[in-house]
């Protein structure tokens, strides 16, 4: 057994369609869980949409690091590894599957699963795997995923036992599918824009951009009370819609195959996307990282979508040229 971080690497290729243009393999995370199994799925589709390999990736999380030194095993290892083989014979007689490679990594999931997202066009994962509490959306391995890989990361939820309801300034008519973008209006985040264009051209989706903008809008009286106006509160949603508008227009000509629907809404950014993400396909949002003393935390839009949404959710993180602390 290997003493590096890393612990031991095994990988197989699998000959299929073969890759395309269109980027870095797909990786999945699986874990033996039904979470896996749906990632798995969900991640197959994907990268036959993008034409490009499927990585099938389990990281055995049985070994326990050191302080300051290497890992230290307290399990002892059978030969092979059957969570991937059970992933492999899912997929035994499947047609018009992509390449496929299989690989096992020994560490902590939460630490190598970021690891191997680097040079990935995407890293899929399950909303949680084996344990935990069922009415979490985000185990600590999907949340360490989201906060840190290098590409953009789906966490793909279990289904939804009572779906919340889309309430009406969110909701378009449901006539084929679906993506979400949550959009900054005065901040734009233009990976996630791109991301979310090519992703609907891909899905032959409907593109919904969700822009909120604060609510109420209050000013001040002479007499020092705050109140209420209705004729600012709406040049407030006039602005921002004409700050959305003109945010998505080069991507609009870029991606003219996609119809795009805005909604300028007022109030809690997080709360429109989860409404709107029942039916959809996909929500995606920007990293939006910050930093709370020493630790690092995803924005709070970005983490309560991932807690909330219900349907899988893509988290694509700012190019290097504008990564911020």
């Amino acid at each position: 057994m290997s003493s590096e971080p890393v612990g031991s690497v095994s990988s197989e290729s699998v000959s299929g369609t073969g890759a395309g243009p269109d980027g870095g393999p797909v990786v999945v995370a699986v874990d033996g869980s039904e979470g896996g199994g749906r990632a798995l799925e969900w991640a197959l589709a994907a990268a036959g949409l993008r034409g490009v390999p499927l990585r099938i990736v389990h990281v055995r999380g049985y070994e326990v690091p050191l302080v300051d030194g290497p890992f230290s095993s307290v399990v002892e290892r059978a030969e092979g590894d059957p969570v991937v083989e059970q992933a492999r014979e899912s997929l035994v007689g499947r047609a018009g599957l992509p390449e496929l490679e299989f690989v096992t990594v020994d560490g902590s999931p939460g630490r190598e699963l970021p690891r191997l997202g680097a040079g990935a066009g995407l890293l899929v994962l399950g909303s949680r795997g084996r344990g935990g509490f069922a009415s979490l959306l985000l185990g600590s391995n999907g949340l360490a995923c989201a906060r840190d890989a290098a590409c953009p990361v789906v966490v793909v939820p279990r289904p939804a036992a009572h779906p919340e309801p889309v309430r009406p300034e969110a909701s378009v008519p449901d006539d084929g599918p679906r993506v979400v973008l949550g959009l900054s209006a005065p901040a734009p985040d233009d990976d996630a824009l791109a991301f979310a264009f090519a992703e609907a051209g891909r899905r032959g989706a409907r593109l919904q951009v969700i822009a909120a903008y604060p609510w109420p809008v209050l000013s001040c009286t002479p007499t020092g009370e705050f109140v209420m106006k209705a004729v600012e509160d709406a040049e407030t949603e006039r602005e921002y819609g004409k700050l959305a508008q003109d945010q998505l227009a080069p991507y609009r000509e870029r991606h003219p195959e996609v119809r795009v629907d805005v909604v300028i809404a007022p109030g809690d950014a997080a709360r429109h996307l989860v409404e709107a993400a029942p039916g959809a396909d996909l929500v995606v949002v920007g990293r939006h990282r910050r930093r709370l003393g020493p630790g690092r935390m995803l924005g709070s839009v970005t983490h309560a979508v991932l807690l909330h949404a219900g349907v899988p959710v893509a988290v694509v993180p700012p190019s290097p040229s504008g990564e911020k602390a």
